[in-house]
């Protein structure tokens, strides 16, 4: 997918907030980009273009802490799937004595 293709769906998916130009000491123009927003909603980011010598480049924002919180709930997930299937089934042999 190219700048142009993604720069396309971005604006054809509403809303999209772009921020203002931004000139930075080496030529560059940074646009900021940010996606919802709305009444009681602040605008979440989405990534930045950055403009350099004629060429665009796509660099998306990263939520670290939204992939930390995933990797927590996916740890607890785990745990408590294995207590359980612990709880049902111990490693454990039977050593419980049958008098038939």
């Amino acid at each position: 997918m190219t700048i142009r293709d993604r720069l396309d769906q971005m604006i054809a998916e509403p809303p999209a907030v772009f921020g203002e130009p931004v000139d930075t000491a080496d030529g560059s123009v940074v646009i900021t980009v940010a996606r919802g927003g709305g009444y009681l909603r602040q605008p979440r980011p989405v990534g930045v273009f950055v403009i350099h010598e004629g060429r665009a480049h796509w660099t998306p924002a990263v939520d670290s802490n939204r992939i930390a919180q995933l990797g927590e709930w996916i740890g607890l997930l785990t745990g408590v799937i294995a207590a359980l299937a612990v709880l049902r089934r111990p490693p454990w042999p039977d050593l419980r004595v049958r008098c038939d």
